[in-house]
């Protein structure tokens, strides 16, 4: 998605980061445009988030960080948040006038601002609609959140990866993933090009691109209590950012419990080729955001949802609801201290481990749920110009 030789057709300006979460969906109706017209021209509204900078960068794409902060009640939160908003929208304002003009010199007068939602897209929505382009938001976990809230009432066309029974306007689509994070083919050949036994069953342990430290020190107490179940398995472990606990870093402790324990694994901060991982995968454990759950469907992995317990709406359950629902997915709940997870999900996941038969029938129950193709169907409303009117130019 970098420079080419085609002449631009359309511009379109992403705003959203803070997380992979945001960026990943993004890209991947980036991929989707640049598919089916090469002429389409993007740029990249994040935060100034190292992870923002590291994962659009390995993209090749054109990016622009601006200050926003996240949006609370609480004094400090709020503070941040008004002291970031003036500046980011001015950022969002000029990143999109600098595409704008470029693409004008070119005879091209198509412009369009997608905000992915979260406090990244709040400026850039806002920037659409100072300057009178068309705006479009897309929703990826099924309880909003303020930011999306406010956006919505400014767009012309809201999508939504999951179902928002309060909002019954927006357009559902199915889970929207990026071609990356898509298996390349079969669990043996997944798992050699990521050296591992091609054979063996494997579980895949995720807490997506910020890792969990809960599921971490559930790992490791499962490894240390109970390796014998374990047995006859290898892991992909991406552990998250490399931080220090007390007088050893994540990924070293994690990787020396697995050498203790006698299992193969394969312990990374990040998972640079996610489809693979997941394609390699007889088994998951994970996070259950927009993204961990788009991607556990698009390559049909039974998986153990465990979702994030800090979150006031407890977004991350809903979202995997819908699996779980219809048996292709199993939910637990994050105790957070690691000896009850162990008691609770540790026990779940051990026994999945131990009944093919049960993930054979999730599996079944996945492909029922059909394709993964949000990007597309976005991508495809986006070319057509369906996306309504400029957003509700004057709110503010």
């Amino acid at each position: 998605m970098t420079s080419d030789p085609f002449k631009p057709t359309l511009g379109v300006v992403f705003a959203g980061g803070g997380t992979g979460g945001h960026l990943f969906p993004a890209l991947a109706i980036a991929e989707q445009l640049h598919e089916r017209d090469p002429g389409v021209r993007c740029e990249f509204l994040c935060s100034e988030r190292p992870l923002d900078r590291q994962i659009l960068s390995e993209e090749g794409v054109r990016f622009t960080p601006i200050p926003a902060r996240a949006f609370g009640l609480r004094p400090l939160i709020l503070a941040n948040f008004l002291r970031g908003w003036a500046p980011s929208v001015r950022a969002a304002r000029r990143s999109v006038r600098r595409l704008r003009d470029e693409l004008r010199e070119q005879g091209v007068d198509r412009l369009i601002v997608v905000a992915m939602g979260g406090f990244v897209s709040a400026p850039g929505a806002r920037a659409a609609v100072l300057e009178k382009l068309p705006l479009v938001l897309v929703n990826l976990d099924a309880t909003p959140g303020r930011a999306n809230g406010w956006v919505a009432r400014r767009a012309g066309t809201v999508f939504t990866a999951a179902e928002v029974k309060s909002r019954p306007t927006w357009r559902v689509v199915r889970p929207i993933v990026r071609s990356a994070a898509v298996a390349d083919g079969d669990a043996a050949h997944c798992r050699r090009e990521l050296g591992l036994d091609p054979a063996a069953r494997t579980l895949l342990v995720t807490g997506a691109s910020q890792g969990a430290k809960s599921i971490n020190h559930l790992m490791m107490h499962l490894l240390e209590t109970r390796p014998s179940r374990l047995m006859g398995w290898q892991v992909i472990h991406q552990c998250g950012p490399v931080v220090r606990e007390g007088d050893r870093w994540t990924r070293d402790a994690i990787a020396q419990a697995y050498r203790q324990a006698g299992l193969p694994a394969l312990v990374v901060p990040l998972i640079r080729e996610m489809g693979r991982a997941w394609g390699a995968a007889d088994l998951a454990l994970s996070r259950c955001g927009a993204g961990s759950v788009a991607e556990a469907w698009a390559n049909r992995v039974p998986t153990l949802f465990l979702p994030y317990p800090y979150h006031a709406d407890q977004h991350q359950k809903w979202n995997a609801a819908p699996l779980e629902r219809v048996g292709a997915a199993v939910l637990r709940t994050d105790h957070i201290e690691p000896q009850a997870n162990a008691a609770d999900a540790g026990e779940t996941l051990l026994g999945l481990m131990d009944d093919p038969q049960r993930r054979q029938d999730m599996r079944a129950r996945l492909r029922e749920l059909g394709p993964a193709d949000g990007a597309g169907v976005i991508a495809e409303a986006i070319l057509s110009r369906s996306t309504g009117a400029p957003g509700a130019a004057g709110q503010s």
